[in-house]
């Protein structure tokens, strides 16, 4: 999550350089054929291509909307998770006691319990942003070798490169059992496990009377808003953006760029004899914008690929985190997740 208010002109520029310049060497390109050569039958006129301006900007404005809400949804389900975390950690610190015991366990014995379930949770935040950030052949580090390249490179300095990679790893140790870690980490949705692990441990509850049949309904109740949470972001993460809508947008922005300049030169060579070499610059400015739009819907349809635009899962992980060992009475918390490079993950 991007969380300077404005974009610097600098940031603007290391997210699209490259695409000016190609764009300026394209446009020079046809202005060069078209003025020195004298091509008069390379001009087009400018209203076909205003028309297909027009109906390109209404696709992408939709494919914009489209991956905008897909990137929406995405927070506002990690916004669910961490109320429903805060209510678990709050109910299992209230609710398992010896109230519906005959006789009483000793505190020790019940704050251990507690802090089990509670860490068991802990480790579940972080393998399921774990998973989220597997990527898919859809996603950027999907794609060719040269895509794949380019976006290991955008990762390290606006992604999850600024931030601890083996932070998953190091959390699971701290909040699992060694055996327990060790079982659960050979599965193929660990993150499903750990859920199933707790349902267990409130049936076992049960048994020792350690709550009753309401209190072990309520817990569940939130265990299971949680598996509903996890399926949303897995079928956010495992179901693209159709790709009929995705793919078709940068098609038609392609061929508009294409024909750009063709319609372009003619406009501004009527103008004066000199002024044709002004089409170089509105070419590149107008095909600019519409790449850039093109580029922002590209980036936010996979809200968990772990680039500068994502959801912050890790921040939002730690907040729950620090919550949760605080209402533990634990005193040696982690430190906030601060952005770096004004991104935050």
């Amino acid at each position: 999550m991007y969380t300077r208010k404005n974009f610097t002109l600098w940031g603007i520029l290391l997210f699209s350089w490259h695409h000016i310049v190609w764009l300026t060497l394209y446009a020079s390109t046809i202005t060069v054929l078209y003025e020195v050569n004298h091509s008069e039958w390379m001009a087009i006129p400018w209203l076909p291509i205003s028309v297909i301006g027009t109906a390109v900007a209404f696709y992408v404005g939709f494919k914009n909307n489209s991956a905008y809400d897909r990137l929406w949804e995405a927070r506002k389900i990690w916004g669910s998770i961490v109320n429903g975390s805060r209510m678990w950690g709050s109910m299992v610190k209230n609710y398992v006691g010896n109230q519906f015991r005959e006789t009483d366990m000793d505190e020790a014995s019940l704050y251990k319990l507690r802090k089990k379930m509670i860490y068991r949770h802990i480790a579940w935040l972080y393998t399921l942003r774990s998973q989220l950030l597997v990527p898919t052949q859809w996603e950027h580090l999907g794609g060719s070798k040269v895509m794949r390249d380019f976006t290991q490179r955008r990762q390290k300095r606006f992604g999850t490169g600024l931030f601890h990679d083996q932070i998953t790893e190091i959390e699971l140790g701290k909040y699992l059992e060694k055996d327990e870690m060790e079982e659960y980490i050979e599965f193929k949705n660990t993150a499903t496990q750990l859920l199933d692990r707790q349902g267990a441990e409130l049936s076992a509850l049960r048994k020792m009377n350690l709550i009753d049949d309401f209190r072990h309904m309520e817990l569940q109740n939130i265990i299971n808003g949680f598996y509903t949470d996890q399926g949303k972001c897995e079928r956010i993460k495992n179901y693209p953006l159709p790709r009929q809508y995705g793919s078709m947008s940068f098609v038609f922005v392609a061929l508009f760029i294409f024909l750009l300049p063709f319609g372009m030169i003619p406009q501004f060579h009527d103008l004066g004899d000199h002024n044709v070499w002004l089409a170089i610059p509105f070419t590149v400015l107008v095909g600019w914008v519409f790449i850039v739009m093109e580029l922002i819907g590209d980036y936010s349809e996979n809200p968990f690929e772990g680039l500068g635009n994502d959801i912050p899962m890790l921040a939002l992980s730690r907040t729950i985190e620090i919550d949760l060992m605080e209402m533990l009475g634990e005193t040696d918390l982690p430190e906030k997740i601060k952005p770096v490079n004004d991104v935050l993950m």
